[in-house]
């Protein structure tokens, strides 16, 4: 699978002028930044990067989107073949401030008909929302207007089935001025739900429709993958304060985020920074909503050492909606698990 690291996307982001729309942007002064995830795809291994960049100082961002099938694994050693939005479960994170245009391109490179829909877009859906056939290519653009973390996904019938092989990611908009505080670290989660029946012969895995009607799912994931970030854990150092954007695809459950050890500096539910919460243990995050986390891991308090994450809803977590941060280079580094 394609994969570039974090810092080599970067390199790859900004661009100056390079549409005829963006020309009358230049002569404003503006800076267009254009994304083409053809090229700079999520690296998947040893685990989905959940890293986050800051956004740039471009006021103009450009995506083109494809959408593909791909061989994905939803946990170690099973394979299934996911719908992808950039080749990836979940797809690519797109970072953007509030007050950008926003413009999308979205390419079915598919064999099936899919569409898009941007919870972050204020735009009509018969504009921007149409059913894609295969080869079909579709443009829009919007300004985003509000911050916090957004549910991308498809939204070709049924919805249910489109979800659960993997057609969503996040948007991100920052607030105009920031979100009040400095991040030393920033990642994204994605919790999602998989229903799968195998071939005993084949053992491969296929989508189980009655399963997903009736919410009995397979396995329960954040980035596209049960159980990950315990063997791979999210690093960080002591004394940082932490930023996580959860976003919840569902296409079903609540996420009852929460990580063991520690208590929630500051939480904005969907991203709203009027609505702050402070010193909170737990937040329920619906299907197809956000929220936005901050942790701090000072000395003598939550400090070095490992604190699992979790969805508190703990049948869901058990299918594997849990991982760890790791604060520094704790001796004992191992969980059992």
């Amino acid at each position: 699978m394609r994969s570039r690291t974090l810092a080599a996307s970067a390199l790859a982001l900004v661009a100056i002028g390079i549409s005829g729309g963006a020309l009358t942007a230049a002569r404003r002064n503006d800076k267009v930044e254009r994304i083409d995830f053809h090229t700079v795809v999520t690296t998947t291994t040893p685990a989905y990067d959940a890293r986050v960049a800051p956004a740039s100082d471009a006021t103009i961002r450009e995506f083109i989107i494809p959408i593909t099938h791909d061989t994905i694994e939803i946990s170690k050693g099973v394979k299934y073949e996911g719908w992808t939005f950039g080749g990836t479960v979940p797809g690519p994170v797109l970072r953007v401030r509030e007050g950008d245009l926003v413009r999308v391109k979205v390419v079915n490179e598919s064999p099936m008909p899919h569409s898009i829909d941007f919870h972050a877009a204020r735009i009509p859906a018969n504009v921007a929302y149409r059913m894609l056939l295969p080869r079909d290519t579709i443009s829009f653009e919007f300004t985003a207007r509000d911050p916090g973390a957004f549910m991308v996904h498809c939204g070709t019938p049924p919805i249910t089935v489109h979800i659960m092989q993997g057609m969503y990611f996040t948007i991100i908009v920052d607030p105009k001025g920031g979100w009040g505080t400095k991040a030393d670290k920033e990642f994204v989660l994605v919790q999602s739900e998989f229903y799968t029946t195998q071939d005993s012969a084949a053992k491969t895995h296929h989508p189980d429709i009655a399963a997903a009607m009736s919410k009995n799912a397979s396995y329960v994931v954040f980035n596209g993958r049960a159980g990950q970030y315990r063997d791979n854990p999210l690093k960080v150092d002591i004394g940082d304060r932490v930023r996580i954007f959860v976003m919840n695809a569902g296409p079903s459950f609540r996420s009852d985020f929460h990580i063991v050890g520690a208590v929630f500096d500051r939480v904005y539910p969907d991203g709203n920074t009027r609505n702050v919460l402070e010193r909170v243990q737990t937040v329920s995050i619906p299907a197809g909503g956000g929220a936005v986390f901050e942790a701090l891991f000072e000395q003598g308090g939550s400090g070095e050492g490992l604190y699992p994450f979790v969805t508190h809803s703990f049948a869901d977590a058990e299918k594997g909606a849990v991982g760890i941060i790791q604060v520094g280079a704790p001796k004992n580094a191992s969980m059992a698990h």
